[in-house]
């Protein structure tokens, strides 16, 4: 049986091979997006994390396999009718200069808007409601480029929400951000999933950050998923090791009973495998 017939998943990945030009990145990847759950996808660079993503939002075509979105190949249904049901944010989104957040926010209602359906009552609850829940509501009609970096990424997120899908891919949120607003912004979008139902998929780096946050951890390397499931599942040395090649212990939070990652210092490792080649020759 296929893999798109053995779930009942929303967003799937069939049998998934894709890549840029010549080259495949992603060679046979099985996926199913855990519905109300946040989920995140975690590897080393160029391990097919951004590639994945690409190609569940429809903006890189397989080569081979399929995404099925309510059960019909994403790349066979019309744009629009996309864009109503799945919400995309890409790593580095640019904004047109001078563009006030309001504006930015707006542009995530196109996909419900026609020519003679534009600016309605529907719209302009959306945007508000979007910007009161990501906290922009103050920055209303400020230029996007006068705010800060976790400032824009709220906009950013407030726009994808005021688009009103029920599933949201997002590569790379957190980059190039200070700690603090890391975890407000995991926050914001932990509380999605949770209180409203949405079905969130993403590629961090940060790996105790995935740990804290994610419903479900999905590790790729060259291309192919190595293992998922929960954080506690996941998220061990054995696998660090063999999808990272990070020698690391792995402790649990006494508040949380998630996992957290510490890194082990090379000569530490270093020094304990030949201890341990010592007392084996010995024996």
């Amino acid at each position: 049986m296929p893999f798109s017939l053995a779930t009942h998943a929303r967003l799937i990945g069939d049998n998934l091979f894709a890549g840029y030009d010549a080259r495949h990145v992603l060679n046979g990847v099985n996926l199913a997006v855990a519905e109300g759950k946040l989920t995140v996808l975690l590897g080393p660079n160029g391990s097919g994390k951004s590639t994945l993503l690409k190609t569940l939002a429809r903006t890189l075509t397989p080569s081979a396999g399929h995404v099925y979105l309510d059960g019909k190949d994403i790349h066979h249904r019309n744009t629009r009718e996309v864009a109503m049901q799945l919400g995309i944010l890409p790593q580095g989104p640019v904004a047109p200069e001078g563009l006030s957040v309001k504006q930015l926010v707006s542009m995530g209602r196109f996909p419900h808007q026609r020519l003679w359906r534009r600016n309605t009552i529907e719209d302009a609850t959306a945007i508000r409601e979007a910007m009161a829940f990501t906290d922009v509501t103050d920055f209303a009609d400020q230029s996007i480029d006068t705010l800060s970096g976790g400032q824009r990424q709220r906009c950013w997120i407030a726009m994808v929400l005021a688009q009103q899908t029920d599933l949201m891919l997002l590569d790379e949120p957190t980059t190039f951000l200070d700690l603090k607003v890391q975890v407000d912004l995991l926050e914001l979008l932990s509380r999605l999933a949770h209180e409203r139902g949405r079905t969130l998929l993403l590629v961090l780096h940060d790996l105790n950050l995935a740990a804290a946050y994610a419903d479900q951890l999905v590790m790729m390397r060259d291309g192919h998923i190595v293992t998922s499931g929960t954080p506690n599942e996941v998220f061990t040395t054995h696998n660090l090791k063999r999808v990272f090649d990070l020698d690391a212990q792995v402790i649990q939070d006494p508040e949380t009973n998630r996992p957290i990652c510490v890194p082990r210092k090379r000569h530490q490792v270093i020094t304990e495998s030949c201890l341990f080649a010592q007392e084996h020759s010995v024996l």
